[in-house]
């Protein structure tokens, strides 16, 4: 973990890394994917675990946090909602994107 990395815009997205492992990434979106852009990784992806981990930068730090980007799953409205209260939250354009696509599809099939 890497509290000192935490600024005003962060996000939070599931990967699996490898043999079907799924991790929670925590970012600095300031960072833009360069040096100081991780703030954790979370083995696992069940809020609880996420949420005891951020629970580890004091409140004050993540006050700061101004906009959290994420997925649409409910946990991490969870994480959000305990880690981040006072953040906006913004909906990940990927996912958005995949979801309109998917229903496209699913339209031009019939």
């Amino acid at each position: 973990m890497y509290p000192e990395n935490l600024g005003e815009q962060f996000s939070i997205d599931e990967t699996s890394l490898s043999h079907g492992e799924l991790y929670t990434i925590l970012t600095n979106k300031s960072a833009k994917g360069k040096k100081g852009a991780i703030v954790a990784i979370v083995a696992g992806t069940k809020a609880e675990a996420v949420i005891s981990v951020l629970k580890r930068i004091p409140e004050r730090a993540r006050k700061k946090v101004t906009e959290v980007t994420l997925d649409m799953a409910g946990n991490m409205e969870l994480i959000c909602k305990r880690c981040f209260p006072q953040a906006t939250r913004v909906t990940d354009r990927f996912h958005v994107q995949k979801l309109a696509t998917e229903a496209l599809q699913e339209m031009r099939i019939k």
